[in-house]
């Protein structure tokens, strides 16, 4: 009989409670108990039931659900009898940090500073108990939204001692998406502030805490131990790579397919293959979204539910400002093909500006991009590589990095009106678009930010790819590619040779070679294409010479120029919009006229 889907709940004794649909995962507790780690960090994708996987936790250990056997009745952990005695029976510490998303590092603290006291407050009749001192229920008193951070530094662990105390039993921690306070530090610029707040709370909570047992955290990234896990040398990291607990996160084929069959969509499952399939964790494949699949389930539409959940702000950041050898291998995924890479899976958030696999170790961690077999080792004269072979996970997640970037360069409307005006050569409404487009949605520092002297230059080339990922089926985008005598920045080949090709050079306003103005800027830019003769390959292949055409684009801030090449060839459709039609009429009898 079929199950009423509650997407969102991610409350595990309110889904047990209503009946509604769930997929067991309860035999991670069995796993997770017999491996006795101290202090057990999982990072998962986001939506993959992370959040419903430590409320689940929270139910079975903690003495507030002693005696709730209704809860796991039926489920699999409930038939080993030695787990059935162990349900209720620790104090436990259930926090997440989730919320604590903020532009301000005072407003992260006070956030954080929230969470800890209403945890306190829930314990506020036990030291009521004549077993604790004045000194306890003084500290006690100091632990509030304006506390110092010493205090909220060590309030956990001085929790865990009193619970200790009055229950004779060491205490159990789970805490949810621990990394989502430092991803907003970073995107916001208070990095260093959260690193020295929780340096202090997490080796004070999970290291020098004798009153913890064990303990869970959870999240997306796995943050360098350099950075906030200095002192925790007791630390199980499980990423997507481990083996360890590949099946307790997001829904196996077999749990889809069941599911499928229960819900009356049966005849789906090589559709719903297709758009949610594709995550590897460990050495366990067909890893299936949850989210999308429980969406799924409740509208029986196939849609891309789960991309549309987060705004990807650091993806895009790092996106943006890539180096053109970054933007040519995401080409490469984008088209289905896979890249060998070396990465690494600690990610330093600090230092992503600066590394260059950086993007592709924040792109397999939060789900985009996929392991196609187990990393090898790879040996060379100086040192040992370790190399991952990547690809981009579904189609669910293909159609979003396509729209990602599009919404992420542009406004909607403007893509399809640059990329006719720049086939018809109209380098007037070209450069509307361009400047309109890089006055509204980027800052003026965007493309300043970042490492080395061509950082200003690959972000503006990012910036204009952007654009272009919504150019015409019949058009190939190629960027940074060996032609004639050097690499062009950017090229679009058409299918058919009676259209025209398309070769971009980028340059950002320089004095040092000379240019006082971005006229100057600008032919450089034309003068490069030239010398380097970059239609060799356009050429070679048939393409008339006058059907290239031929664009330098000058950048300074939000400014940009652009200048054609000599080319007299002109192509339109009736789709294009009325008035580009009458411009490049316009311009094509201008060229007629003076060359009668």
């Amino acid at each position: 009989m079929p199950k009423v889907i509650a997407t969102g709940v991610q409350d595990f004794e309110r889904l047990r409670i209503d009946g509604s649909f769930y997929v067991d995962k309860t035999s991670f507790i069995r796993e997770w108990w017999n491996n006795r780690d101290a202090v057990t960090l999982i990072t998962r994708p986001r939506r993959f039931g992370k959040t419903l996987n430590m409320s689940m936790m929270n139910c079975f250990f903690s003495l507030k659900y002693a005696d709730r056997d209704d809860l796991f009745k039926g489920l699999e952990i409930w038939e080993d009898e030695a787990f059935r005695k162990l349900q209720g029976t620790y104090p436990v510490i259930y926090l997440s940090l989730a919320n604590v998303k903020h532009d301000r590092h005072q407003m992260a603290i006070q956030s954080v500073n929230r969470i800890i006291a209403n945890i306190f407050n829930d314990y506020r009749w036990m030291l009521n108990d004549e077993m604790f001192s004045d000194q306890d229920r003084e500290f006690f008193s100091r632990v509030r939204i304006d506390m110092d951070s010493e205090t909220a530094g060590t309030s956990i662990n001085q929790l865990c001692m009193w619970m200790e105390k009055y229950y004779g039993k060491k205490v159990l921690i789970f805490l949810d998406e621990y990394d989502a306070p430092m991803q907003e530090a970073y995107l916001h610029g208070y990095w260093d502030d959260m690193v020295t707040f929780f340096r202090l709370f997490f080796n004070s909570t999970f290291k020098t805490n004798p009153s913890l047992h064990r303990a869970i955290l959870t999240g997306i990234t796995r943050i360098s131990r350099e950075s906030i896990f200095s002192d925790l040398n007791n630390l199980a990291v499980i990423t997507s790579t481990s083996t360890r607990y590949a099946t307790a996160f997001g829904f196996t084929e077999e749990e889809v397919f069941k599911a499928l069959d229960d819900q009356g969509f049966g005849e789906k499952k090589a559709d719903v293959k297709s758009w949610y399939d594709g995550f590897t964790f460990g050495n366990v494949t067909d890893i299936y979204n949850p989210w999308s699949v429980t969406n799924f389930l409740l509208e029986g539409t196939l849609r891309p539910y789960w991309v549309n959940t987060s705004a990807n702000s650091l993806l895009a950041r790092l996106l943006q400002k890539s180096d053109k050898k970054t933007k040519t291998q995401f080409e490469t995924l984008m088209k289905g093909n896979s890249l060998e890479i070396e990465l690494n899976e600690e990610i330093v958030l600090n230092q992503l500006d600066t590394h260059s696999d950086a993007l592709w170790s924040l792109l397999l961690a939060t789900g985009y991009l996929k392991l196609l077999c187990a990393p090898r080792i790879v040996k060379d004269d100086l040192d040992e590589h370790i190399i991952y072979t990547l690809a981009i996970t579904n189609l669910e997640v293909r159609m979003m990095f396509r729209k990602m970037i599009i919404d992420w360069f542009s406004p909607v409307g403007a893509v399809n009106d640059f990329i006719q005006a720049m086939l018809m050569g109209n380098i007037e409404e070209m450069e509307v678009y361009l400047n309109n487009i890089m006055k509204t949605s980027m800052s003026f520092f965007d493309a300043d930010h970042g490492a080395g002297d061509h950082a200003p230059e690959n972000f503006y080339h990012g910036f204009v790819l952007g654009l272009l990922v919504g150019k015409p089926k019949e058009y190939q985008l190629r960027s940074n590619r060996e032609s004639g005598l050097g690499r062009y920045d950017v090229t679009l080949e058409p299918q058919n040779p009676t259209k025209p090709a398309v070769i971009l050079e980028f340059k950002v306003f320089n004095p040092r070679r000379g240019e006082k103005t971005l006229d100057d800027t600008v032919a450089n830019a034309l003068k490069q294409i030239e010398e380097k003769k970059y239609d060799t390959e356009f050429l070679a292949r048939g393409i008339p010479a006058d059907h290239i055409l031929k664009y330098g684009l000058a950048f300074r801030g939000k400014e940009c120029q652009i200048a054609k090449g000599k080319s007299h060839f002109y192509w339109m459709s009736f789709d294009h919009p009325p008035f580009l039609r009458r411009s490049a009429y316009a311009r094509l009898a201008r060229i007629q006229v003076s060359s009668s």
